[in-house]
């Protein structure tokens, strides 16, 4: 095991100004997110493509029911890492979580790629324990690294910022055209092929971390007092108790909606009604209540500033619930919107021009990854050479893909665009981005945490007013149509933008309004919003096919564009009192 007391800068050395460990996790949260956003781009439209003659193709899903379990997918991968991030803490420490987490994610996609409906189901699960195992633990190892270079931090985060990012574009622009033209099972498959290889250039590479992330030792965790004139507030065994069977209800309600939709009702958990009221209904409104008698008195118990602090909090957990709602729209009913109503072949010389733009877009950073990886072996190549073997084995199958791809789309007569091509925007408007709005924050017009709720809030409904006026001439219950990809173009512009106002602010807002004792729950209260904002985002997509049957497809988003502005407006009309609530925090 390395010293404890090693420079974790100097040791191995640094590639741009920073620790050669952070770019090792670079490439490793790198794969991870190629593999995560690689197949999600394709889940949905897998469910609903139409079955071949000869037994290919996709399952022939009605939206509702691919939307449905899609929604319980995403959310259950945020309220894994709930347990995961418990156990990585308190038992097994961040590295082996990591390992863990990045193995069962790669059998994950491995039994995707098989395509039958017990390796499917099988899949999803692995990837949400798996995601569970991994997800807390990246950011952790980077903040034990840096503890003696706090100076540093947001820079490091910025990077790896980038490379979460980066693996998102490759991971929806090469997994994408694999599927939509090759095979689904080629797109689940190139998924798992670069999850296993980000855990074994991981797992090789894990001296260069020093003692960051090594396993939990007891003599290490010390008892927190509260400093700040409040008293502590340790979970009663009742509220344990009713927490618990909140959680249970809960996590019955999101597995029964997706099971009982696909089984047409043979298979329901929740088969009774009350009154009026379904099963369902009734189960998630009591998990909901049961929730509300353990919140409510364990904020009224602490002192008024923390308690006013965390009911600040609660707000933007509320906006943030709807925020990604109706941004998570993306992988959902907006990529179906791209296959079925967006005119997506390119001829002649518009056709020539997209190959160009996309050419740039793909080889520049891949180039650009190729110069960190020399520089990186510079460093540590010698030392860690079996870790540096896999990553440049991964990198040259991704040169060749990558090349294979463009050459078959420069060659072709036109140029037909993958639906799923177009969530590498949102990737892309936050490299561009995310330097300009970090600036912003940091100059004398940064706005009010409200003003950037709101903000961002009115930006997710621009871009769905956007894509609801390019489809305002496609009739209720139209199959197909031809609208313009400006269109999505610029739903994904903006909606980038509003990501920026909230994404990373929310984070940032948490761990300054709640006392250092009390950020774990808090940001398990703001993971839990993120994961029912999630588990809506299918509900919204799963109505839009009923919706565009009945009042058109732009009616829908125009319901959206509704919902998003109305948010917007009520984080203006409370900013007083928040602010209050805030007790000057920024």
């Amino acid at each position: 095991m390395a010293n404890k007391n090693i420079d974790i800068l100097t040791a191995n050395g640094s590639v741009l100004g920073h620790p050669s460990g952070l770019f090792v996790l670079f490439f490793t949260e790198m794969w991870e997110r190629f593999s995560y956003y690689g197949m999600r781009a394709l889940l949905v439209m897998f469910f609903t493509a139409a079955v071949l003659d000869d037994g290919t193709g996709g399952w022939g899903w009605p939206q509702e029911h691919a939307m449905a379990i899609f929604g319980t997918y995403v959310s259950l991968v945020y309220l894994s890492a709930l347990a995961g991030g418990y156990i990585a803490d308190n038992i097994i420490g961040y590295r082996n979580s990591v390992a863990v987490g990045a193995l069962l994610m790669s059998l994950g996609h491995g039994c995707m790629a098989l395509e039958t409906p017990f390796a499917i189901y099988t899949g999803l699960a692995l990837l949400v324990v798996g995601s569970g195992f991994f997800k807390p633990c990246m950011t952790s190892i980077i903040s034990e690294m840096y503890e003696k270079y706090p100076e540093k931090k947001d820079g490091a985060y910025t990077i790896f910022y980038m490379g979460v990012n980066s693996g998102a574009f490759l991971g929806i622009l090469l997994c994408g055209y694999l599927g939509e033209k090759i095979g689904w099972t080629y797109g689940f498959g190139l998924a798992g092929i670069f999850m296993f290889f980000g855990l074994l250039q991981f797992w090789f590479a894990q001296g260069v971390f020093g003692d960051a992330g090594t396993k939990p030792k007891k003599q290490d965790k010390v008892t927190v007092v509260a400093d700040d004139g409040d008293k502590l507030n340790p979970f009663a065994t009742w509220q344990i108790a009713l927490s618990s069977i909140a959680a249970l209800l809960g996590f019955i309600w999101i597995m029964n909606d997706p099971i009982s939709k696909i089984s047409g009702g043979e298979t329901n958990f929740l088969p009774f009604s009350v009154g009026s009221m379904s099963g369902p209904n009734f189960t998630i409104i009591t998990a909901f209540i049961i929730f509300l008698t353990v919140l409510i008195p364990r904020i009224a118990a602490y002192a008024k500033v923390t308690r006013d602090k965390m009911i600040a909090v609660l707000f933007f957990c509320f906006v943030t619930i709807f925020f990604w709602a109706v941004f998570e729209q993306a992988p959902t009913s907006l990529t179906i919107f791209a296959r079925d109503y967006t005119d997506r072949v390119l001829e002649g010389s518009a056709g020539m021009t997209f190959n160009i733009v996309n050419s740039i877009l793909t080889l520049v950073p891949l180039s650009i990854f190729t110069w960190i990886i020399y520089l990186l072996f510079k460093q540590i190549g010698g030392k860690y050479s079996l870790s540096f073997i896999f990553l440049t084995i991964s990198f040259l199958i991704i040169w060749g893909i990558t090349l294979w791809m463009l050459q078959r789309e420069f060659v072709s007569d036109k140029t037909e665009i993958t639906a799923s091509w177009f969530g590498i925007l949102n990737s892309l408007y936050i490299i561009i981005f995310a330097p300009l709005f970090s600036k912003i924050w940091e100059s004398k017009y940064n706005p009010s945490a409200n003003m950037k709720y709101a903000i961002g809030m009115f930006l997710l409904g621009l871009g769905m007013a956007c894509v609801a006026y390019g489809a305002s001439d496609i009739a209720p219950g139209a199959k197909t149509a031809s609208v313009s990809i400006i269109w999505l173009i610029l739903v994904y512009l903006f909606h980038t933008l509003g990501e920026l106002c909230i994404s990373p602010v929310s984070l940032s807002l948490v761990s300054k309004l709640v006392p250092g004792r009390m950020i774990a729950f808090m940001f398990g209260m703001y993971y839990l919003a993120i994961a029912i904002g999630m588990k809506l985002s299918g509900v919204f997509g799963g109505a839009s096919e009923g919706i565009a049957e009945e009042s058109g497809i732009s009616y829908f988003f125009w319901i959206l564009t509704a919902v998003s502005v109305v948010l917007g407006v009520l984080c203006i009309l409370v900013s007083p009192i928040v602010k209050k609530l805030m007790h000057e925090v920024e």
